[in-house]
């Protein structure tokens, strides 16, 4: 439940470190354990900052 929980608040865009303190881990950790979950969020990290610049 814990792993399917982090991966979720991930995919939704939740900020690691809200996320890394949520699950009582550290960032670092966050980031080997469930790096193969936000991989394919490059799109989605394009689109925010695209949005940012208002282009």
């Amino acid at each position: 439940m814990r792993h399917a929980a982090v991966s979720l608040w991930l995919n939704a865009g939740i900020p690691e470190t809200e996320v890394a303190q949520r699950a009582g881990r550290s960032v670092k950790v966050l980031q080997r354990v469930y790096a193969k979950c936000v991989d394919s969020q490059a799109l989605q990290a394009n689109n925010k900052i695209m949005g940012a610049l208002d282009i």
